[in-house]
C-alpha cells in the first residue's frame, strides 16, 4: 500500500534544500489544549469589593455585549456584578449566561413602565434607559449592607455596551466619596474630562454640551464609595422633571460637592473607558416568520 512517502520525498526533491531544512530555532512546537473557562481571580480579604451595576434590555445583541463584558470583569479581584434586567421576570437567557460565568453576581429585574416609553422599541429621549433599573440596584444595597457596614465597597454603574479598561477597576477601587475621570466617544468628541488644576483639584468639565451642569460627566466616568451610597439613603437617579444629560448631576449632587471629585487616571489625562456601540445587526432576510431557528440563543 502507498503510504505517500514517495509522493513526500519527490515534493522534497523539487524545493531549495534550502528553503525545506529548517534550523530548530525557526521550529516552533503546536501545543492543542482543551478550552477551560476562565474563572475570576481568588477573592482577597484585603481590597474593597467593587460593585458592579448593569442595566440590561433585550435585543438581539444583548448576549453579545454582556458576554463581552463579562469577560473584562473575570479578570478583576472581588467583583460582585448586579445585573438588572428591564423586563417583568427574570429571562432564562440572563440567568444561563450569569451562572455559566462564574462571577459573584446578584441578579434583578424591574420593567420601566408603558408611560415611559414611546410605541414598539423607541424611547423618549428625555427618560434615559437603564433609570429604574440603577436605582433598584441602589436599593438592593441599601437593603441589603447596613449603613455602618465595615466591609468597604465601591459602587460603579458599567453600561452593557461599553468598553473598559482593567486599569480602571484598580483606579476606583481607592474611592473615598467619589472619584472621576475621562470617557471616550461621548458628547460628540473625542473624549468628554473633569478640568483638574495644578492642585488635582477638578474645578469643571471639558465638554461641548451643557458644561454648566453641576456633573457634567458621562455615567461611565464616575466611582461612588459603597459607605456613602449607604449613608445618603435619598440618593437616587431621578425619574421625573430632570433633562437629558442631567441624571448623573441628579444622583451626584446628592452626595458630594464639585470639590469632594478625586481625580483619577493620571488627574484625568488617561482613557481607560470607551462609549462604544455595537453596531445594530442587518436582519432583513430573516422575513417576518423569521429564516433561522428562533429557539438558537444568540
Amino acid at each position: 500500500m502507498d503510504d505517500g512517502g514517495d509522493s513526500r520525498r519527490d515534493l522534497a526533491a523539487g524545493l531549495d534544500s534550502k528553503e525545506y531544512c529548517l534550523s530548530e530555532r525557526d521550529i516552533v512546537e503546536v501545543v492543542r489544549t482543551e478550552y477551560v473557562y476562565t474563572r475570576p481571580p481568588p477573592w482577597s480579604d484585603t481590597l474593597p469589593t467593587i460593585h458592579v451595576i448593569t442595566p440590561t434590555y433585550s435585543r438581539p445583541v444583548q448576549k453579545a455585549e454582556l458576554t463581552r463584558l463579562a469577560n473584562t470583569l473575570l479578570h478583576v479581584p472581588n467583583l460582585h456584578w448586579i445585573l438588572v434586567e428591564d423586563s417583568q421576570r427574570r429571562t432564562p437567557l440572563i440567568t444561563r449566561l450569569l451562572r455559566d460565568t462564574g462571577l459573584n453576581y446578584t441578579h434583578l429585574n424591574v420593567e420601566t413602565p408603558r408611560n415611559y416609553k414611546l410605541r414598539g422599541d423607541m424611547r423618549d429621549p428625555r427618560i434615559p434607559r437603564g433609570t429604574m433599573q440603577r436605582n433598584l440596584a441602589l436599593r438592593w444595597l441599601r437593603e441589603t449592607f447596613n449603613k455602618n457596614n465595615s466591609q468597604p465597597g465601591i459602587v460603579y454603574f458599567a453600561d452593557d455596551d461599553n468598553t473598559y479598561s482593567l486599569e480602571l477597576f484598580e483606579e476606583m477601587r481607592s474611592t473615598r466619596k467619589v472619584s472621576v475621570w475621562p470617557v471616550a466617544f461621548v458628547g460628540g468628541l473625542r473624549y468628554e474630562s473633569p478640568k483638574v488644576n495644578a492642585a488635582g483639584k477638578v474645578y469643571g468639565w471639558k465638554t461641548v454640551f451643557d458644561p454648566h451642569r453641576p456633573f457634567a460627566i458621562d455615567m461611565a466616568g464616575f466611582a461612588v464609595n459603597l459607605r456613602l451610597i449607604l449613608q445618603r439613603s435619598q440618593a437616587y437617579f431621578k425619574l421625573r422633571g430632570v433633562k437629558g444629560g442631567y441624571q448623573e448631576s441628579s444622583l451626584l449632587r446628592e452626595l458630594v460637592t464639585l470639590n469632594d471629585l478625586e481625580p483619577k487616571a493620571a488627574n484625568c489625562t488617561k482613557i481607560l473607558v470607551w462609549h462604544t456601540r455595537t453596531e445594530k445587526p442587518v436582519l432583513v432576510n430573516e422575513g417576518k416568520k423569521g429564516f433561522t431557528d428562533p429557539n438558537v440563543e444568540i
